[in-house]
C-alpha cells in the first residue's frame, strides 16, 4: 500500500492514525499548493482531485480520511481508534459525523473561500461572500462541542479515538490559517493541550 500525501488538515488526520495505530505506509507527497492533485497522473487516481488517498497493493483506491482510517484501523492488529464494541464504534462515528460537519467543512471551505481564495478560485466553485458566515459556523461548532465535552478526557469520554484526531487536525489548521481557537471554550482548550502532547501530532 501507499498513501498520497500532502499538506493541509485531512492528510494530517490518516498520518496521525497511523502513528497512533503504529502503522508504516511508504507515503507519495503531492503538490497541492502546486495543483498536481488536479490534473494528471493523479487524477486517474482520484477522480475528485483531493487529498489523501489511499492505494491498495492490487491497485485500488481508497478516499475519504475517515473510510481509510477505518480500514487501516480492521487490516490492523492492535487497539482499535474506532471502538472495541458496536456501540463504541457507534459514538465514535457519531462524534466523527457531528465534527465533520459543524466544524472541519465549514472551517475549510471559510478558508477556501475567504484566505485561501486565491489558491482555490480556479479549482472548485467558491463563494467568497459565505466565508465570513462559514468561519462564524465552525466556531458555533466548536462552542457547542466545548459545552459537551466539558469533564471529559477525550471527546467520546475515557478512550481516545478517531474523533479526537479529527478535531485535533481541523483545530490546529484553523489556527493557522486565522480562525484562533476561542479562549473561552476552556473544555476544548484544555482537550487540546492533552493531545497536542501526544506525539502523534507531529506526524
Amino acid at each position: 500500500m501507499k498513501l498520497y500525501n500532502s499538506v493541509g488538515p485531512n492528510p494530517l488526520v490518516v498520518r496521525m492514525f497511523m502513528a497512533e495505530r503504529g502503522i508504516s505506509i511508504p507515503l507519495v507527497e503531492v503538490d497541492l499548493r502546486g495543483g498536481e492533485n488536479r490534473r494528471e497522473p493523479y487524477l486517474t487516481k482520484n477522480p475528485s482531485g483531493q487529498l489523501p488517498a489511499l492505494e491498495l497493493d492490487d491497485g485500488g483506491m481508497l478516499c475519504e480520511i475517515l473510510p481509510i482510517c477505518e480500514y487501516l484501523d480492521e487490516i490492523t492488529p492492535g487497539a482499535s481508534l474506532i471502538g472495541a464494541t458496536a456501540e463504541a464504534r457507534a459514538r465514535t462515528r457519531m462524534w466523527t459525523r457531528r465534527i465533520d460537519l459543524t466544524i472541519a467543512e465549514p472551517m475549510a471551505n471559510g478558508f477556501r473561500f475567504g484566505l485561501g481564495l486565491k489558491l482555490f478560485a480556479n479549482r472548485i466553485r467558491c463563494i467568497p461572500e459565505a466565508a465570513e458566515g462559514l468561519i462564524a459556523t465552525a466556531q458555533d461548532g466548536l462552542a457547542w462541542v466545548d459545552s459537551q465535552i466539558a469533564g471529559r478526557e477525550w471527546i467520546c469520554g475515557d478512550h481516545f479515538t478517531l474523533a479526537d484526531i479529527l478535531l485535533f487536525a481541523f483545530v490546529d489548521f484553523g489556527i493557522s490559517v486565522r480562525q484562533p481557537l476561542n479562549p473561552d471554550f476552556s473544555a476544548i482548550g484544555a482537550w487540546y493541550a492533552r493531545v497536542k502532547a501526544r506525539p502523534s501530532a507531529a506526524a
